[in-house]
């Protein structure tokens, strides 16, 4: 990848035991991300043999609708049980989550407890819940501040993949965020260019941030992006 002349690599990280809603909407709105108490941004990752730009995505809700395959999977899934409570890691986690894991051929996270605490949290934390006739078949967790609700992680079992349960509990989070009157949902990062990811890049409303402190509108097709900046 060729990076412009004035591009500014920026990787940096902190430890926090606790923030406030206020802070973690601070830190999200400058491209912020953290697993536990370990906060972190960086701008270009590796992905398949390359360096890539990162993109941090949060996605506007007051203009967000879900598209025509969104409506499907909710669809798909309306038999499904929902449910949202405090942030709860047990071996039923544990056991989906390692089913989770074998999805992947490349750096393959250990533990669940590299994204998610073993006791206390920084900031407030939710834990969405999906089960089939009592049984937990998918979960994601996901933060709470006073504007923002920001995904962290979600899991679900293999055997389950047609039902298309990561983008079925991102549209649950946001849900949950819309009763709640909040004005943005963080969807995490992606990369510039084609990966694992790009599910993050198909909901309307989405805003990419530019690593200036500016976030503009997103388009899947980069001619398309609107040129003009939206105030956060």
């Amino acid at each position: 990848m060729l990076l412009d002349a004035d591009f500014e690599y920026i990787n940096e990280e902190f430890e926090a035991d606790r923030i406030t809603r206020a802070q973690l909407d601070t830190l999200l709105a400058n491209g912020w991300r953290h697993f536990g108490s370990y906060f972190f941004r960086y701008n270009l990752g590796f992905h398949d043999l390359d360096i890539q730009r990162v993109t941090p995505l949060r996605i506007r809700l007051a203009d967000f609708s879900p598209s025509k395959s969104q409506r499907r999977v909710l669809r798909k899934n309306s038999d499904l049980d929902v449910s949202i409570g405090e942030l709860a890691i047990d071996r039923t986690i544990e056991e989906l989550f390692d089913r989770h894991k074998r999805r992947f051929l490349q750096n393959v996270p250990p533990s669940i407890y590299e994204f998610l605490p073993e006791s206390e949290f920084p900031c407030e934390t939710r834990q969405l819940n999906v089960c089939r006739s009592g049984e937990l078949i998918a979960a994601s967790f996901f933060d709470i501040g006073e504007r923002t609700t920001s995904g962290i992680y979600g899991i679900f079992d293999p055997a389950e993949s047609d039902r298309s349960l990561g983008v079925f509990t991102m549209l649950k989070e946001i849900e949950s965020a819309l009763r709640s009157g909040k004005e943005f949902y963080y969807q995490g990062y992606a990369y510039e260019g084609e990966s694992f990811y790009d599910y993050k890049k198909r909901f309307r409303g989405s805003e990419i941030f530019d690593w200036t402190g500016n976030w503009n509108a997103f388009t899947a097709d980069p001619q398309r992006r609107h040129n003009s900046t939206l105030s956060d």
